[in-house]
């Protein structure tokens, strides 16, 4: 599919989010505090025209090198500005030269607001990231907000996103999924497309996707039903339901199923903003120096990654088979998450 459809659509169709014919973007309340506070200080051109379905923003990304896939007016890129700090560095990419121009415009205040001069907005296509200069395993997280639907070429995209990640690195991104594929007919409306919807993820596919390229294990962090709130969309596409989710997956040696070697982990209660508890997914939330029994996998995600210093990882021990209550396949309901445990 050609992208000036898309293009156009973000560029001259839509003017604000109330242009939008679905409920899929998020309310700013959903954010945490301390988020919704910097969220405020952005200027208006940045928010109005702000098109994301969740709130993909990262934690103990202090220094980090992050991209933003899609970055649009660049909302999430100036909020990740602040949490990497002066030593860390946000990449925005996008396609849509009318939204590029809005984040570029906000630079020099946000600038002059924290200070801070780590923001780097290109044009560029996210199927093809070495285009936009971005080196192999040069980035610590990738990030994206309601736009991987928008690719024709969705294994491409996860080819570069795998392919610019450090190892270790992380994945964090929210986007519209569909409980069944999209029929056929449908995948090139313009409107559709736009909107977010007949380019949606099935969530059996997205798993099979991350898998052919070396992905076994994502986790669900949240999710969140897209309303329909147009007639004639309800009309065309009304007997498919639509989900926001979050989605997190690393960049490591994983297993397809959850399996028990004796570990567990505690949070150390030292990640920014997150004093008492961390959320690593929908059915991992740890509490601070609160030993939870953990499968290998997430003993992973936990201590081969940034996360690493933050944790305290008992090693490996003796293998005792399938975690927990996974005797069941990890596909067996990949829509409910990534994991089996």
């Amino acid at each position: 599919m050609d992208h000036d459809p898309i293009q156009q659509y973000y560029g001259e169709t839509l003017a604000s989010t109330g242009d939008l014919k679905t409920g899929a973007c998020c309310s700013p309340t959903a954010m945490p505090v301390y988020l919704r506070k910097w969220l405020g200080e952005l200027p208006q051109a940045v928010t109005d025209r702000f098109y994301g379905c969740g709130s993909p923003i990262p934690a103990a990304i202090d220094g980090a090198t992050v991209l933003d896939l899609g970055c649009g007016t660049g909302r999430d890129a100036f909020l990740v500005s602040r949490l990497v700090g002066a030593t860390g560095r946000v990449i925005g990419l996008d396609m849509t030269a009318a939204q590029l121009e809005v984040a570029r415009q906000a630079q020099a205040e946000h600038r002059d607001l924290t200070g801070l001069d780590n923001l780097d907005f290109r044009d560029g296509r996210i199927e093809d990231l070495a285009a936009a200069g971005i080196a192999d395993a040069s980035v610590d997280v990738v990030i994206s907000n309601c736009v991987l639907n928008l690719s024709a070429d969705k294994a491409a995209v996860f080819a570069e996103i795998l392919r610019v990640l450090k190892p270790g690195g992380e994945l964090f991104f929210s986007d519209v999924y569909a409980d069944r594929r999209i029929p056929r007919e449908l995948l090139d409306d313009p409107v559709l497309r736009g909107e977010c919807l007949s380019g949606a993820l099935y969530p059996e596919d997205f798993r099979r996707l991350l898998l052919a390229h070396g992905v076994a294990d994502y986790r669900v962090t949240t999710r969140s039903p897209v309303p329909l709130l147009d007639e004639d969309i309800e009309a065309r596409i009304g007997m498919i339901a639509f989900q926001s989710i979050t989605v997190r997956a690393f960049k490591l040696d994983l297993e397809d199923r959850c399996e028990d070697f004796g570990q567990t982990a505690s949070y150390l209660g030292s990640i920014a903003h997150h004093p008492h508890r961390f959320m690593l997914d929908d059915h991992h939330m740890f509490e601070r120096d609160r030993p939870m029994l953990v499968c290998g996998n997430t003993a992973a995600m936990l201590a081969d990654t940034r996360y690493g210093p933050h944790f305290e990882v008992t090693p490996r021990r003796s293998h005792f088979g399938l975690f927990g209550g996974c005797a069941a396949p990890a596909t067996q309901d990949a829509s409910t998450s990534g994991a089996c445990c």
